[in-house]
């Protein structure tokens, strides 16, 4: 009988598991998650590569996963340590002939896939696992894969069929007789954890088990996929989003799981142009994923995908009020509240946080992005690196694109409850200032209980100027 070792990493879930249902069938296993110490350093801009909130979740995942396959009859194994050479160690000790595994895409991972398969002598066997549409059907069917996303799409939908669930195991054969470990408190991994802002919109927390009851309240209990895509956009609340990417990110949801999902609703319940935009959604992701594989470590070359040859600044001041939401532009700082305190922040808040730091302060975008790789819940190297470079202009969209922060508030915070909720010095500021609270006149202080400069900042750019430099970039 074979004697396999099953290593989660971004798949931390028993639904839809090829590598986790193969391994059940061909014999003895050890499911096996390593903290791997590498996770838990510093990125090259000093910022911790994880940060409290993404490591608490990650825990709570792993907690729950390991209450999963308990209930399997198994046991999940946990070890503080490189792949490399905790899985060695298992293979010698426990006379394991396989791993499985599911292939990851992006350099820092597929480096420790290698240093795995230089570490052992037996075979490691990877699966994949964690897109909507299986790479077999987009590398035979799309040839080449686009750089324009609509191309993509369109092939994507045209030629290629999502595949259908892998059940999870009913059992699970452990191979007996190994220290299960302990699963590390935070304070263990370096990280001290940080209290969440009460006013969250919501409160997520990590493992399968919370995935699929987020999916069945969104979807069926409060029925809300039916006007996803006339609410997507909002910024302020639990419900005006899915809120599943924290799951997508480490794999406790599987985008197949969403996709039947939406499925089983469209015929039980309705089929509309919302319920095809969250699989629009997951296409996005899709895309961001293949297109890391066809460019590899482009991605994350200042020039992107692009090679474009820009200067770009450095500065940590600017930076730093940028990443602190001391801009002087309430959106702008409102957002970037939002994800220091709680890990999250809206697709629109990150569309315009990421252009104001690339396009109007100039600032590096890759700093931006390894900022949200500290903080995010949801961090995935390929949509994060993806959206950053589109919004810096050096990843998918060649334009000189940007957001007038100013026209994007009015829109989608018209009344001002966004910004006020996370700058409550301005709650006094009526919605006709409260975006431009520069504007406020020293007599209007007073009544407005506010002193722009001391109680708020002033704007650290004048922003029609920078709008006009970007402009008249090359």
């Amino acid at each position: 009988m074979k004697r396999a070792i099953v290593w989660f990493r971004n798949d931390l879930r028993i639904h839809d598991n090829q590598a986790l249902a193969e391994a059940c069938k061909a014999g003895e296993i050890l499911p096996l998650y390593c903290f791997d110490p590498r996770h838990f350093k510093r990125t090259q801009y000093g910022f911790e590569k994880t940060g409290s909130f993404r490591a608490n979740f990650l825990r709570e995942s792993i907690i729950d996963l390991r209450k999963s396959i308990r209930n399997l009859g198994g046991e999940l194994i946990i070890r503080f340590g490189m792949p490399e050479v905790e899985i060695s160690k298992l293979v010698q000790e426990h006379a394991i002939n396989n791993v499985f595994v599911h292939k990851e895409i992006t350099k820092e991972e597929t480096d420790v896939e290698e240093a795995v398969n230089l570490a052992l002598e037996i075979p490691v066997t990877y699966f994949w696992g964690n897109t909507l549409y299986h790479i077999e059907e987009v590398l035979s069917q799309v040839e080449d894969i686009p750089d324009v996303f609509s191309t993509f799409r369109k092939k994507i939908e045209k030629k290629t069929e999502v595949r259908k669930l892998i059940s999870a195991p009913d059992f699970i054969p452990l191979i007996e007789g190994v220290n299960p470990g302990v699963i590390p408190e935070l304070s263990e991994l370096g990280i001290e954890k940080k209290s969440l802002d009460p006013r969250t919109a919501y409160l997520f927390m990590g493992g399968e088990t919370n995935a699929i009851k987020r999916l069945q309240e969104y979807i069926w209990e409060q029925d809300l996929l039916k006007n996803y895509k006339f609410t997507r956009n909002g910024m302020l609340g639990a419900d005006y989003s899915t809120k599943f990417s924290p799951w997508l990110a480490n794999g406790t949801l599987s985008p197949r799981k969403i996709y039947w999902e939406v499925k089983k609703y469209e015929q039980e319940r309705t089929k509309n142009v919302s319920t095809y935009w969250l699989i629009f959604e997951l296409i996005w992701r899709d895309f961001f994923k293949f297109s890391a594989l066809k460019h590899g470590d482009r991605i994350f070359h200042k020039g992107g995908i692009q090679r474009k040859n820009r200067e770009w600044s450095t500065n940590k001041t600017n930076f730093w009020k940028w990443a602190n939401g001391e801009t002087g532009f309430p959106f702008i700082d409102a957002n970037m509240i939002e994800l220091n305190e709680t890990g999250f922040m809206s697709n629109r808040g990150r569309q315009n946080v990421a252009s104001f730091l690339a396009q109007n302060l100039n600032i590096d975008w890759r700093m931006g992005a390894e900022y949200f790789e500290s903080l995010l819940l949801d961090y995935d190297p390929c949509s994060n690196y993806g959206n950053w470079a589109y919004n810096a202009t050096v990843g998918h969209d060649p334009r000189n694109r940007y957001f007038n922060i100013l026209n994007q508030a009015e829109r989608y915070d018209k009344k001002g409850d966004y910004v006020r909720h996370w700058l409550p010095k301005l709650k006094h500021v009526p919605k006709e200032l409260v975006h431009q609270s520069y504007t406020i006149q020293t007599e209007e202080e007073k009544l407005y209980e506010i002193q722009i400069g001391i109680d708020y900042p002033k704007p650290m750019i004048n922003l029609e100027k920078s709008y006009e430099e970007i402009k008249n970039r090359a």
